[in-house]
């Protein structure tokens, strides 16, 4: 909880929180790949209190331009977590897709009664340090293509 409430003036240019949506969910879960940012755009006009609109570009057209405050980010922040937004295929829900690129390992967790087999996979537009542990029969199911 922020201790004092985040605002932004006319002019002032943002990031814009998208969030991945991985090809695999579980229970309703949309991941559970980090939050990125797009950007900067600039501020065009405040909407009440919480609320303001963004010069969105010619290609981002179909996204609503409105943003609750929660969703924006001052503009100076590291470059490390602002992803380009021209390669991105962003959803009207500022998401995107994220598809298994390469497996980069395999394991297998030892349960009381079983032995589970897991994978270790990159993900596209998460960067060589941003890896998840993946069940391999879901994988083997989903994307039989990284096992050929």
């Amino acid at each position: 909880m922020r201790r004092r409430p985040l605002e932004f003036g006319v002019g002032d240019f943002v990031y814009i929180k998208v969030k991945p949506r991985k090809g695999i969910s579980r229970f309703g879960v949309k991941g559970k790949l980090a939050p990125r940012y797009i950007g900067p755009f600039p501020i065009v006009q405040r909407i009440g209190n919480m609320a303001y609109r963004v010069d969105l570009p010619q290609e981002l057209e179909h996204i609503h331009s409105v943003f609750h405050v929660s969703q924006l980010k001052k503009s100076p922040l590291e470059t490390q977590q602002v992803l380009t937004w021209r390669n991105l295929s962003l959803q009207s829900d500022a998401t995107y897709k994220t598809e298994p690129i390469r497996i980069l390992a395999r394991s297998t967790r030892q349960l009381r009664n079983r032995e589970v087999p897991l994978v270790k996979v990159q993900w596209t537009h998460q960067g060589k340090g941003k890896v998840t542990w993946e069940l391999e029969a879901e994988m083997r199911e989903k994307h039989p293509h990284l096992f050929s």
